[in-house]
């Protein structure tokens, strides 16, 4: 479904230098948005091919949204090196301000939807500050590593799904954030960190919930 002909491979300035890109572009009259995806940790090998991201991906073209992916500085072909977190936030922020002025047409603004896995998902709760986003979607986020920030009150719907036998992230961890902000969590059972065999509840999770 996602071949060559769908989807456009990019750069966008970043901060530290050129961020590679890659974007799906649904055709305009089922557009519901704009989705950002981030990936996760780049040191220990996270790259926007993983199969997670691809996931999200796939289900939020699905969904009508203009999808894109991205690799942080010094992944890829993207510039730049590892910014301990705070880089690859401000990474996330200059793809999305890029994306918006692309496809934001006057007061004709497209709702923005965040997502992210693991590492990508708690640095995009740091985004969700600075941007604003009308959903955001969190699978497994390492929000105790990042110390990601409350995002109930930055957006305005959040889906949060996580793997109840997370080796990387607990779910305990994930409790102890979701709980002050009232967030439920989708617990996919006998799911490990990079859910392997359970893709297909991933995007189904998603898709039901949109």
């Amino acid at each position: 479904m996602l071949n060559s002909n769908i989807t456009q491979k990019f750069f966008v300035d970043g901060p530290a230098g050129k961020l590679e890109t890659v974007l799906a572009e649904p055709n305009s009259e089922r557009r519901h948005g704009i989705a950002i995806i981030a990936h996760p940790h780049p040191l220990y090998g996270g790259t926007m091919d993983n199969k997670v991201v691809h996931t999200l991906f796939k289900a939020l073209f699905e969904l009508g949204f203009v999808t894109v992916k991205f690799n942080y500085r010094g992944v890829g072909k993207s510039e730049g090196s590892y910014g301990d977190g705070l880089g690859e936030t401000e990474d996330a922020i200059a793809v999305v301000e890029a994306i918006r002025n692309q496809f934001d047409m006057g007061s004709n603004n497209l709702p923005l939807l965040l997502a992210g896995f693991s590492f990508g998902g708690a640095i995009q709760a740091h985004v969700a500050k600075i941007t604003s986003p009308e959903s955001i979607i969190m699978v497994a986020p390492s929000v105790d590593h990042l110390q990601a920030p409350s995002v109930s009150s930055y957006a305005k719907r959040v889906l949060i799904i996580q793997g109840d036998q997370d080796e990387v992230v607990p779910l305990k961890k994930i409790l102890e954030w979701a709980a002050p902000q009232d967030l439920p969590i989708v617990v996919i059972p006998a799911a490990e960190h990079f859910f392997h065999g359970k893709l297909h509840i991933i995007k189904r999770t998603v898709l039901d919930w949109y």
